[in-house]
């Protein structure tokens, strides 16, 4: 078996790949509303925890969803319950800002450094590999964030029973050689876990992110990337106001959210 700093290093190197050609990847704004999502699923009768722990920076988590999606994520969470298990919604759409302060959080980026410097065996990695990392790990371009579209959701599953996390391997935003999709050190409970869920999101139109096991996106580049079928994206960047309920597209999704200077590369 290939070495756990080795596998780690390739399958970053492989994700920045996806996400530069995500970035190419068409994509026409539709317009589509965002809806919450606690409300759509007490409505539908389907049992959904929702993540009582505020968004890094303090800022109040956003579980608002593309309203086409909503159906699906229903019945994706209705078969689920059906096996005695509980979807948690960790995280859904981000605004811009919220996206940004994510990559600045500290205990954020210290990780992302620290895997960095593991990788690469230098204590000091240069500005270039810790960027490179973070627009896999955090999302750098508007365009490549899922939950700045509102067509992604980060989850965890919980037993209905006992309401204990199922095992995937990992628990949510951990960054190790576990959190890829298809980490070879998990074990295989752990594997059929991940496989489980990500037929049934898939069967509802929701693609598993390949470079992390708890993010399932549909309609936007990433996911649209994923599926290969040859479809526009419908769902791009958009900035939401939580007062208004009224949002805009994100006038330059290729824009980078974060720059070397706020990350303190350049003194």
């Amino acid at each position: 078996m290939v070495s756990r700093r080795l596998y780690w290093s390739r399958r970053m190197d492989d994700a920045l790949v996806f996400l530069q050609e995500a970035l190419r990847y068409p994509v026409e704004e539709c317009g589509e509303n965002l809806v919450p999502l606690p409300d759509a699923t007490t409505r539908a009768g389907v049992e959904v925890c929702y993540s009582e722990k505020p968004f890094p920076g303090g800022m109040e988590r956003l579980f608002l969803l593309r309203e086409s999606l909503i159906s699906c994520f229903v019945a994706i969470a209705g078969e689920l319950n059906k096996r005695d298990l509980v979807l948690r919604v960790e995280d859904a759409y981000r605004t811009p800002r919220m996206q940004k302060s994510l990559a600045l959080v500290p205990d954020v980026l210290d990780r992302v450094i620290e895997m960095v410097s593991w990788e690469s065996g230098q204590e000091f990695p240069t500005p270039e590999e810790i960027s490179d990392r973070l627009k896999v790990l955090v999302a750098w371009y508007p365009k490549t964030a899922g939950h700045m579209s509102g067509s992604a959701v980060d989850i965890s599953v919980l037993d209905k029973s006992t309401l204990q996390e199922l095992d995937r391997g990992g628990s949510y935003m951990e960054l190790s050689e576990n959190t890829p999709m298809d980490s070879p050190f998990i074990d295989i409970n752990c594997r059929r876990n991940r496989e489980m869920i990500s037929e049934i999101f898939s069967r509802h139109g929701f693609f598993p992110y390949p470079f992390e096991f708890w993010h399932y996106s549909s309609g936007d580049a990433l996911s649209e990337l994923i599926a290969a079928a040859g479809r526009t994206a419908r769902y791009g960047p958009v900035d939401f106001d939580p007062s208004s309920g009224n949002f805009l597209p994100v006038a330059c999704p290729l824009d980078a959210l974060i720059s070397p200077e706020e990350l303190g590369f350049i003194d």
